[in-house]
């Protein structure tokens, strides 16, 4: 049996969850399911809240217009969250958008906007980052939301950063080396923060902090200057196989 049924529409709530609870809709909810889905009484959805992992519900309609969720049982479990954190540079539009989702499919934990001096966007939507996280959740399977942590400078986020933890800074001038072999031979002991910067890279200044980071892994990501939208599926591919669930062990039993 697949691990993940595909077939059946998924749908993020806020509510809590349990045997046989009413769930409200809002009326975001209410209106995809009856007017773009055109569900009916009776029709089957899987619900999730990023807490209590994952339910079937069945759509009930006291009248015409509106509608709620029963839920029958559950069918998977809440999953752990690991400890990867995303830091990225805005991008403008579609881009950001696509690189959003694309961090939480590959399962990141947190995902930071840092502004740096090159950095193209400076006023984020929290609320469109925060549709896309659900929508990617919601077409994925995925049951752990991100946290979605406020924008901060650059400068600033890398002075609050534990030195304990490893910051994988994507390098356009490392070695051109194993990446797979440079992230084995560091153990963590604590968080996993990957860092991209924007296009046109990071200022000499920017680098200097980075580089300064006592928990600092410079990696290659091969001969080619990737956009940093690619840069984040690449690097986020790498350090799952080797820190986070690809492995089949969580990174916090590491």
């Amino acid at each position: 049996m697949a691990r993940y049924e595909f077939a059946t529409h998924r749908l993020h709530v806020p509510a809590d969850l349990a045997p046989d609870a009413t769930v409200p809709l809002e009326p975001g909810a209410l209106n995809y399911l009856l007017n773009v889905l055109r569900m009916e009484e009776g029709a089957r959805l899987l619900v999730f809240n990023g807490r209590d992992g994952e339910w079937e519900a069945t759509l009930r309609k006291p009248t015409r217009k509106t509608a709620v969720l029963v839920l029958q049982r559950q069918t998977r479990q809440q999953e752990r969250t690991g400890r990867i954190r995303y830091a990225f540079a805005p991008l403008k539009s579609a881009r950001l958008d696509y690189l959003v989702q694309k961090a939480v499919e590959m399962g990141v934990a947190r995902l930071t906007p840092v502004l740096t001096q090159r950095t193209q966007l400076h006023r984020l939507k929290d609320e469109r980052l925060q549709a896309n996280i659900v929508e990617a959740a919601e077409q994925c399977g995925v049951l752990a939301l991100p946290v979605l942590e406020p924008e901060i400078r650059l400068e600033r986020f890398l002075a609050a950063l534990p030195p304990e933890e490893i910051l994988v800074f994507c390098d356009e001038d490392a070695e051109i080396a194993d990446p797979v072999l440079a992230l084995r031979q560091r153990q963590p002991m604590a968080g996993i923060t990957v860092l991209v910067g924007p296009e046109g890279g990071f200022t000499e200044e920017e680098r200097a902090r980075a580089l300064a980071h006592p928990g600092l892994l410079r990696l290659s990501l091969g001969p080619r200057i990737l956009r940093a939208d690619t840069a984040a599926v690449a690097v986020l591919a790498l350090v799952q196989s080797v820190y986070g669930d690809w492995t089949g062990r969580n990174v916090n039993e590491m």
